[in-house]
């Protein structure tokens, strides 16, 4: 969430980026301030009855040496008074700090200066772009129909053992589903990230840490006898690793990785678009994340970026990379940049990776913070991003590489298939 620091410091420009993002923050920015001015003067007060406090008790002392029983039991009634007033105090300065932050909860954070205005996926910016597109047969299939054709996924069985979006992979279909979660892990290693194994499940502070609760609990599925939540993305319990956590300085930055099944009730979703891979309701991903020092995140991003274009150029895919407009955004992000390759026999392009930084706005939350080289505690920069999630680039693979003889699999996957033809 953004720290009262920012707010103060320049509140119009607040309401002005949140604008950006389509969200109208004036009167939960004015609200917070005024609720600031409130706490300040309760904990002034607070402050000057702690002193008076410490001041009778000294007086009382003499007043106890000299003899002076009334006027210390004076003082003692006093004392009483501004114990019962310290407790008031106390109550209503830790309900202006809850009210705060309750409010600060539904305030998304603020875009960067880099984030493009729009309202809508339109307006999104083709920053990059590279790789060959793919020359296929006049009859090329859609991968739904290659995974029926080649027994590699069944969609049926998914929906009768549990529902849409829950597809059931076969044979091959399964060994190339596993040949890129190890690929991909594999070159996250070689990159210096630090593998991690998460739980899948999640409670309620932690999705809170990262921004996923309150904001997108209608997306989440909800375990409501232990009020867990299954995890949307493995971001969730790596960022959660720091949860309050002071860091030392010379431990940044922290790169982690980590495979999961991630989860999406992705409600309200129908239509071609969400046809066999394109949207379901269990996937896998490995995810990057990184834990930075605020003047080196925007270095760390590129670098997460370059990461991802690297995986996409040995799949021999053809990709862009998006720079999200405001509107586009999610409720988190100071900055996204979504990666498509593009699926040619649907003819259009997949999203198959978000890398975002999110500045200091998990981390306030969080409360992960580093010890930097002035002694002092700082919030710290938290950056994540998907490298890569795997049902569309499947899509992608099984669709752009079909060609009469079969599907040929790409050359860095061989030795983690132990095939190199799919027929």
């Amino acid at each position: 969430m953004l720290t009262l620091q920012q707010i103060k410091s320049n509140p119009d420009d607040i309401v002005r980026r949140l604008a950006i993002k389509g969200f109208d923050g004036k009167n939960e920015i004015a609200r917070v301030l005024q609720l600031d001015s409130e706490r300040r003067a309760q904990q002034q007060s607070s402050d000057a009855e702690a002193a008076e406090l410490n001041n009778l008790a000294a007086r009382i002392g003499a007043c106890m040496k000299a003899g002076q029983r009334e006027d210390a039991q004076a003082l003692k009634e006093r004392v009483a008074q501004l114990k019962q007033s310290q407790k008031e105090l106390a109550d209503k300065l830790a309900g202006t700090e809850a009210a705060i932050r309750e409010i600060l909860l539904g305030v998304p954070n603020v875009p960067c200066d880099m984030v493009p205005e729009g309202r809508s996926a339109a307006d999104n910016v083709v920053d990059k772009e590279g790789g060959r597109m793919p020359e296929l047969p006049a009859d090329a299939l859609p991968h739904w129909d290659l995974a029926r054709k080649y027994n590699l996924i069944d969609f049926d069985l998914g929906v009768k053992i549990t529902g849409a979006g829950f597809p059931v992979y076969l044979g091959k279909g399964a060994r190339l589903q596993r040949a890129l979660i190890q690929f991909f892990l594999d070159e996250a290693g070689k990159a210096g990230y630090l593998e991690v194994q998460p739980p899948y499940v999640v409670n309620e502070a932690s999705g809170i840490g990262t921004g996923q609760l309150p904001d997108k609990e209608a997306q989440m599925y909800v375990v409501t006898l232990d009020n867990l939540y299954l995890i949307p993305t493995a971001e969730v319990p790596v960022t959660n690793l720091y949860r309050d956590v002071i860091i030392p300085d010379d431990r940044l930055p922290i790169k982690n990785c980590a495979y999961s099944a991630c989860f999406r009730r992705e409600a309200g979703s129908y239509g071609k678009d969400v046809r066999g891979l394109n949207r379901l309701h269990q996937f896998d991903k490995v995810e990057i994340v990184r834990i930075e020092r605020p003047e080196d995140s925007y270095a760390a991003l590129e670098e997460m970026k370059d990461h991802v274009q690297g995986l996409l150029d040995k799949l021999g895919l053809p990709w862009h990379i998006l720079r999200l407009c405001g509107g586009d955004m999610s409720f988190t992000s100071a900055i996204t940049f979504d990666f498509e390759v593009y699926s040619a026999a649907q003819e259009r392009w997949l999203e198959v990776s978000s890398v975002s930084n999110f500045e200091t706005y998990q981390s306030n939350r969080l409360k992960c913070r580093y010890r930097g080289a002035d002694k002092k505690t700082h919030l710290a920069h938290t950056l994540n991003g998907s490298a890569l999630a795997l049902p569309r680039i499947m899509a992608a693979l099984l669709e752009n590489n079909q060609t009469p003889e079969g599907i040929v699999v790409p050359e860095c996957l061989r030795k983690y298939t132990g095939f190199d033809i799919i027929d």
